[in-house]
């Protein structure tokens, strides 16, 4: 077998590996630790294959989605959608208070829709993102 050949077929067996447990019916924690144990398994064993580049590309990849991984969380992408929402609303916020100083009815009867619509959103994507 080539080498390259070897190298996409081990990473792409990683791949479809990972796809595979994320998208399974478990618990996030569960789904995490199942794929963790499987790249680890993966690195082990491209460990034990002769071809050095191989099993330099399979380490590195291996490591580059267990690390992803990491950014996955679902406490930590909840943070950030949270301090995301907070931005949205504090901008909104700003843009109603502006175009009420300003006194301009027709834009602030716009921005106020805009403010509205802005929370109504972020507490839906907050809403799906705790549950």
């Amino acid at each position: 077998m080539k080498k390259k050949t070897a190298a996409a077929l081990l990473g792409g067996a990683a791949i479809g590996a990972g796809l595979g447990i994320l998208f399974a019916p478990k618990s996030g924690k569960e789904t995490r630790a199942e794929l963790k144990e499987k790249l680890d398994d993966l690195i082990k064993k491209a460990k034990e294959v002769d071809l050095d580049d191989v099993k330099e590309y399979v380490v590195r990849k291996s490591e580059e989605i267990e690390a992803a991984l990491k950014d996955l969380d679902k406490e930590k992408v909840l943070k950030v959608a949270q301090k995301k929402a907070q931005d949205i609303q504090k901008s909104a916020k700003e843009l109603v208070d502006y175009v009420k100083a300003k006194g301009e009815p027709m834009l602030e009867e716009a921005a106020t829709a805009v403010r509205e619509k802005a929370i109504e959103v972020t507490k839906g994507v907050l809403k799906k993102l705790e549950g």
